[in-house]
């Protein structure tokens, strides 16, 4: 199989079902922005960081796939195609609550940083962020699944608290946010 297929010179792109929709569809942005924050999750695999944090992003990005999946797919087609539920979101609930057990509770903002590996999940968050925003945009025009939005909501807050852990797991300070001030 050819990595090109040249379906999308025109500017549009399959979706699960056969559905051909423009690549700047809101659907396309919801599905591709979850697929970059998957990809910003993989950069901060590769940027040190310790197993027991490592094999919890390998199954976040394996469920990302899922998510995607979902998202490329409109409406109620597509029965063999996995969807994320109430399982998924109280997985990273419950990840988010044992992690948290291990951080100083926040007394400020921070600002991403610290390691590079908690930096990249920083970056991860942001673009969860987006892909929830995306994702909100398109319920308001198409059906999506509630869970979707609630998954992508609790990952942006899991990627939070595992660049926080990363974080102390290296020693490394989180970054306080300290308010500018200008004479």
């Amino acid at each position: 199989m050819k990595i090109y297929t040249k379906t999308g010179d025109a500017g549009e792109t399959g979706l699960w079902g056969g559905l051909r929709v423009s690549k700047d569809s809101l659907r396309v942005h919801a599905y591709g922005t979850a697929d970059e924050c998957n990809a910003a999750i993989g950069v901060a695999r590769a940027s040190g960081i310790d197993a027991g944090l490592d094999e919890l992003l390998n199954q976040i990005q394996a469920q990302l796939f899922v998510v995607g999946a979902d998202l490329a797919t409109p409406g109620e087609g597509g029965a063999n195609i996995p969807r994320v539920g109430a399982r998924e979101i109280e997985y990273l609930e419950s990840q988010i609550d044992t992690l948290e057990a291990e951080i100083e509770p926040l007394k400020q903002f921070i600002l991403p940083g610290g390691t590079a590996a908690a930096s990249h999940l920083h970056l991860a968050r942001t673009i969860c962020r987006r892909a929830e925003r995306w994702a909100v945009s398109l319920a308001h025009e198409e059906e999506l699944s509630a869970d979707v939005l609630r998954y992508l909501n609790r990952l942006s807050d899991l990627l939070f608290v595992v660049a926080r852990v990363a974080n102390a797991r290296a020693a490394t300070p989180d970054v306080p946010w300290v308010s500018p001030r200008f004479e």
